[in-house]
């Protein structure tokens, strides 16, 4: 299928427009949904291939049926990338794992800063991200379930407010409201779906809205890029789908 994200940003090249991108993934959000939020906000359009994915008995991973990618895995067109998806495809050149290809496509897209000092803290404010999910799964992961629950209301009320906390500290300063420079970037792309994108990481979402309340710059950049029309245009066409 192939994708239009609106109109271009200001800093997307024609020669970089010109450029065939291809990315293969399931049909869900999972692993891809960062890259086509990138490609959405910098309105650069792409064939989006979407393969099949179902479960014979639902939620059992053991009885997941995905016909297309096992046939391209067993055609090697997967070799590229460990046999697994997403992959980007760029005037046919391949590119696997999912932040090698976010990070490839925020630089070409411009939204990896606007010097090589703000691509470093677009990208500190990526691994803060990963921080926070790894912290997350921690939690996530306990065996006792009265434990986990106590975690988990923990991590709500406490322990994610002060992770936003502590990315708000580190913010480098800036006219906003933006969380690096003067425009969207990768690091506004991962703290939505992180955050605030509809169907974002948290299975409450609720709560993860609530831990960034009282971090005005934080809540400003996400709030900002909430309300960017391409991002609105692609989110209200996207389909819904469990994960």
């Amino acid at each position: 299928m192939e994708i239009f994200c609106g109109a271009c940003t200001a800093d997307s090249s024609n020669e970089m427009l010109k450029k065939s991108y291809k990315l293969t993934y399931f049909d869900i959000r999972g692993l891809a949904e960062n890259s086509r939020l990138i490609l959405a906000a910098a309105g650069q359009s792409y064939e989006d291939v979407r393969l099949s994915l179902s479960f014979g008995t639902p939620g059992d991973f053991s009885t997941i049926k995905r016909p297309e990618f096992d046939a391209m895995k067993a055609a090697g067109q997967l070799d590229s990338s460990l046999g697994k998806v997403p992959l980007l495809e760029v005037d046919g050149a391949k590119i696997g794992q999912s932040k090698a290809i976010e990070r490839f496509l925020a630089k070409e897209l411009g939204m990896m800063g606007s010097n090589s000092v703000e691509a470093a803290q677009v990208d500190q404010l990526g691994e803060t991200v990963r921080d926070i999910k790894d912290a997350y799964q921690k939690v996530r992961g306990l065996q006792d379930e009265e434990a986990k629950k106590a975690g988990m209301d923990k991590w709500f009320a406490e322990d994610l407010p002060n992770w936003c906390a502590l990315a708000e500290k580190s913010l480098p300063p800036g006219p906003g409201p933006f969380l690096v420079g003067g425009k969207v970037s990768l690091a506004d792309i991962l703290f939505y779906t992180l955050l605030l994108a509809p169907g974002c990481f948290f299975d409450n979402a609720e709560g993860a809205k609530a831990a960034f309340q009282n971090c005005p710059k934080l809540k400003a950049a996400l709030e900002a890029t909430d309300a960017l029309p391409q991002l609105k245009e692609y989110i209200s066409k996207r389909k819904e789908t469990p994960f």
